[in-house]
This record gives C-alpha cells, sequence and structure tokens, in this order.
C-alpha cells in the first residue's frame, strides 16, 4: 500500500532540494556553454521521444485537439530549445562598452546566473509556457524549481518525469501537488520567480518575491483589444478573430477580448466570423467536440455562463453562437454586438470563446476608452490607414502590438514577449528569455600598471 506525503513531507522535501540547488548554484553559474548546451540538447532529445506521453497528458488534462497539442506543448518547446542551443554562445559573450574616463581601461557588461529561480506555469499551455522558460533559465546557468498548475494533474507528471531524466534535482526539479505546494515555495528566498497567469495571482507572487526582494518575470493577461479601422478587410478580419477564438478555445492571454469596429461593418464583420466558425468546427449542424478545446473546468465554465448572462440580461445581442453545453464542458464561438461598458463581460478578462463588439463612430473614441483602463498583454489595430495605426501606436500602451493580424508578435522570437503595469512585467523570448535570466553584471577593468 502507497501511502500519499503528507503537507509536512512536501515542505520537507522542497526546503531540502532547494537548500541542495543553492549549493549547487555556483557550479552552475560557472559552467560554460559547451555543459549548457549539453544538458539542454538532452532535454530536447527527451521531450521528442516522449511526444506520444506529452500528446496523451495533454489531451487528458484539457481535451484540447491534437493538432494544437503538438504544436504548442512539442514542436514549440523544441524550437525554443534549439535557438538557445544555436545563439547560446553569443548571448554569453561580454558586451564591451568601452570606457567614458580613460580609453586605456575597460568597461563591459557580462551576463550571469540570477541563482536559484523558481518558474511557475498556468493551464492554459502548461508545459509550453512552463519549459520555454525552463530552457532560457538553463541557458542563463540557474539552477531552478517548477511547479505546474494542479488543474493540469496528468501534465505535471510527464513534466516531472522529462526533468528527473535530463537533471538532477540540484540543477532543476519539478514538484506536483496543490496550490499549497506552490505557498511553500512562495515562503522560500528564490532569486529570481517566474510566473505566467493572471493578475490577481501575479499579485500574490510580487507580493512573496517582495518579502525577499526576488526580482520577477511576470506574464500575466488583461483584456486586449482589437481596433477595426474604415476600410479595413472585414472578411479577412472575421475569419482571423475567428480562429484566434478556436485556438485553444480562446483560453489564451493574448486572445483577442473585445473589438470596436464602425458602425457600417459591423454587420459584415459578424457574416465573416460566423461563416468561419461554421467552416471550421461545424459539421451537418454540429460542433465537432474534437476541434476546440473545453473550459479547463467547471468552476471556470461557470464564470464564463456567468459573464454572457449578464450582457445578455443588460441588452447585449447573440449575433452569433451563445450555445453552453455543460456536459461536456464546450462554449461555442460566440459573437455578441450592442455591449457596453457596463457589462462584466467588458469588465473582466473573458478567456474563453466569446467576443464582444462596440461600435465607434471615431478612432480617438475607441483610443480613449483604451487609454482609460488597465494596459493590456497585446493590442490588434486593423488599418489601410499608417496614420492611424500610429496615432493608435502613440496613444497607447500594450505589452506588444500587432498590425493587420492576430498573434504574430508572440509569434516572432526576436521580439520581447510580456507585457506591462497590469499585463506584465518583464518579458522573454529568445534572447529576451535569457536575458530575463541574467543579471547583467557591470565590470571595469583598470589596464594601466598602478
Amino acid at each position: 500500500m502507497t501511502t500519499q506525503p503528507t503537507a509536512a513531507d512536501l515542505a520537507a522535501d522542497i526546503k531540502r532540494v532547494f537548500a541542495a540547488q543553492q549549493e549547487h548554484q555556483w557550479e552552475v553559474k560557472a559552467s560554460s556553454a559547451e555543459a549548457r548546451k549539453a544538458k539542454l540538447t538532452k532535454l530536447k532529445e527527451v521531450i521528442g521521444a516522449r511526444t506520444d506521453d506529452i500528446i496523451a497528458a495533454v489531451r487528458e488534462d484539457t481535451r484540447k485537439p491534437e493538432g494544437e497539442i503538438r504544436v504548442t506543448e512539442v514542436l514549440n518547446i523544441l524550437g525554443n530549445i534549439q535557438r538557445n542551443i544555436d545563439s547560446l554562445d553569443d548571448w554569453m559573450k561580454p558586451t564591451e562598452v568601452g570606457s567614458s574616463s580613460n580609453p586605456d581601461d575597460k568597461a563591459e557588461i557580462i551576463y550571469e546566473a540570477r541563482g536559484v529561480c523558481l518558474i511557475l506555469g498556468p493551464w492554459n499551455f502548461p508545459l509550453g509556457l512552463t519549459f520555454g522558460p525552463l530552457a532560457a533559465a538553463v541557458a542563463a546557468g540557474n539552477v531552478c524549481m517548477v511547479k505546474l498548475t494542479d488543474l493540469c494533474p496528468a501534465t505535471a507528471k510527464i513534466a516531472k518525469a522529462i526533468v528527473e531524466e535530463v537533471f538532477d534535482e540540484n540543477e532543476a526539479a519539478v514538484f506536483e501537488g496543490d496550490v499549497s505546494v506552490a505557498e511553500a515555495l512562495l515562503d522560500l528566498p528564490f532569486n529570481h520567480i517566474f510566473f505566467t497567469g493572471s493578475t490577481k495571482v501575479g499579485k500574490i507572487v510580487m507580493t512573496a518575491a517582495a518579502r525577499n526582494l526576488a526580482s520577477v518575470t511576470l506574464e500575466l493577461g488583461g483584456k486586449s483589444p482589437v481596433i477595426v479601422d474604415e476600410g479595413a478587410d472585414v472578411a479577412a478580419i472575421g475569419a482571423a478573430l475567428a480562429g484566434a477564438k478556436q485556438f485553444n478555445g480562446g483560453q489564451a492571454c493574448i486572445c483577442p477580448d473585445y473589438v470596436f469596429v464602425k458602425e457600417g461593418q459591423k454587420d459584415a464583420l459578424v457574416e465573416a466570423f460566423a461563416s468561419n466558425v461554421e467552416t471550421n468546427l461545424y459539421e451537418d449542424g454540429k460542433i465537432k467536440h474534437e476541434a476546440i478545446a473545453q473550459v479547463v473546468n467547471k468552476g471556470n465554465y461557470d464564470r464564463v455562463k456567468g459573464l454572457f448572462d449578464d450582457a445578455v440580461a443588460k441588452g447585449a445581442k447573440v449575433a452569433v453562437g451563445g450555445t453552453f453545453e455543460e456536459d461536456t464542458l464546450t462554449v461555442h464561438p460566440t459573437m455578441l454586438t450592442d455591449v457596453t461598458p457596463q457589462m462584466t463581460i467588458l469588465q473582466e478578462e473573458i478567456f474563453a470563446p466569446l467576443l464582444p463588439v462596440m461600435t465607434y463612430d471615431d478612432i480617438d473614441q475607441a483610443i480613449g476608452y483604451i487609454e482609460a483602463r488597465d494596459k493590456p498583454l497585446a493590442l490588434y489595430v486593423f488599418s489601410p490607414n499608417e496614420e492611424n495605426v500610429e496615432k493608435v501606436l502613440q496613444r497607447t500602451s500594450s505589452g506588444g502590438v500587432t498590425v493587420n493580424g492576430v498573434f504574430s508578435h508572440y509569434l516572432e522570437n526576436n521580439l520581447p514577449f510580456g507585457g506591462v503595469n497590469a499585463s506584465g512585467i518583464g518579458s522573454y523570448h529568445g534572447y529576451f528569455g535569457f536575458k530575463a535570466f541574467s543579471h547583467e553584471r557591470a565590470v571595469y577593468r583598470h589596464m594601466a600598471e598602478a
């Protein structure tokens, strides 16, 4: 008979591993690029070998379409790891800046590991948004403790098995369990904490980090707006928005959260959205459940249904969709029109395939609405008018922007990805991930003899 570890057992194990990593961090910090690349190569090989196990685990936890899992939870991770391997020699080179006081001396910036890091992953992309930061942390020479969400236990189990196959526990370790495990981890004096999740929990993480003056990278969310300018290709926009709301069932931090469109373009946008949803997801009038992820759990399903019911009760019109299946936790992609700011759906992040639409008379009206609210993680503007695009860029603030498309600023690994204020602190992806897990250390060398 196997007995489950008690909370005290888990807390003691966490402290034991933390102490081992604290002691070992200096050896890892001093490791060469070749040693780090060897670890990353092994990580890549093990993930590749366990692809079927990963797909099965994520499928069990989330009912995502297999194609989505393969892209976001396997191929994306492998690509991230390879970018670190390919670029690490260049990233680790000191940056010479020269001396402003004595040209014979040498001033440079060297990139050193932050130390013992904590990575807390989300449920919407449970492996991709955990192993991506892990690869960056390893590349930068850190040791790491990792906690996946308890909403994805099967994925956490395979993540733990992968990490244990690649790393000694004094280099990287995964901890399974509920929120009490996360709380026990947050009690420890980490050097850096990387968190992906909601703004609400992000504040809790930042409070915990402040107790030990730990640096943080917080990848949060918010209400990412879409502005459809006059003259934009509404048919193409409708297709893009339908695809975005289908992807992971709209459960992505950069998913379009609401739309501003001119009154004269609204009907065409609704029609384009509806026709693309029909083509993408339906067969013989029935939704293909295997083609769209479920809402992650009953609690979130009820929250989303509450947002919908509140909007309809306050006058919103169901232009597309509106079907909820409690038994399968499926929300059909839905577009609501005649939405007003007083509705809860415009006050809380949706994280589901619901898309509220508001109309505007002048682009300054849309800009003013965005200016008056928390800075979002993403902003999307569709416009053939470069002056209006520049006006939006100058008058708003967001973590990132895609012009005439969706998600592209996230997918471009030469760009930093992150939020601003309520939508996050810090950024990562590619070189910016290496920097997130590195301290830029100033070194001044007196070269002349004393």
